[in-house]
């Protein structure tokens, strides 16, 4: 019996954070107009919005340069610009491809290399509103020093309040759960992980 409570509870509490994942996906969008940044980001995905937001935003000033993470390798950069919006001035100095994401963690580990690179310390995060929660959190495990500002693209089949009644809807927001879930639970173990300013990184063995 108390074992079935357990898994009851354990059940609950896995809906309840379902839901409030939901409502957060929900918030993002519309999204606010960001402050200006060092630079942006886009992580690649399902439509060319999430590209064409960042490209906007650059041309807004709002950062610096571009990052576009996760480009398909066989795709050439002037097939890109071709489908951006934008000046070919402005894409051609300004707008970084990254070729070796082929995932969020990709992602998160490109986007932490090209600002360290830059010396960036404020980026804004440009993807999905379902996407962002994961997002933020797999950047924010590579790149802890960096301030980011979301910027989330909206999907149309999401921004319903009874998103649940729909097989697609419920399917797509309740993966998504689960996979930032699992993002969480890799930040958690490598924040234990990491060492603290009062700890000494052990030195390698000659």
């Amino acid at each position: 019996m108390k074992f079935l409570t357990f898994i009851a509870t354990l059940v609950l509490i896995w809906t309840i954070g379902l839901f409030a994942f939901a409502d957060r996906v929900r918030g993002f969008t519309p999204a606010p107009e960001p402050a200006r940044a060092d630079a942006i980001v886009a992580l690649t995905g399902p439509s060319a919005e999430r590209v064409n937001a960042s490209i906007r935003l650059l041309e807004q000033g709002k950062g610096k340069r571009v990052l576009i993470s996760g480009v398909n390798r066989e795709v050439r950069r002037q097939e890109l610009r071709a489908l951006t919006p934008g000046s070919n001035r402005l894409f051609n100095c300004c707008v970084d491809l990254g070729f070796e994401a082929e995932d969020t963690i990709g992602n998160a580990q490109e986007i932490a290399a090209w600002a360290e690179a830059k010396n960036y310390d404020s980026l804004i995060v440009v993807t999905s509103d379902y996407h962002m929660p994961r997002a933020l959190t797999e950047i924010r495990a590579a790149a802890p020093g960096i301030e980011l500002t979301p910027y989330a693209v909206e999907t149309p089949s999401l921004d319903n309040s009874r998103w649940w009644k729909a097989a697609v809807t419920a399917r797509r927001m309740t993966l998504e759960y689960m996979k930032y879930l699992a993002a969480l639970a890799r930040a958690m173990v490598g924040g234990i992980d990491r060492p603290t300013t009062d700890e000494p990184v052990a030195e390698k063995a000659a």
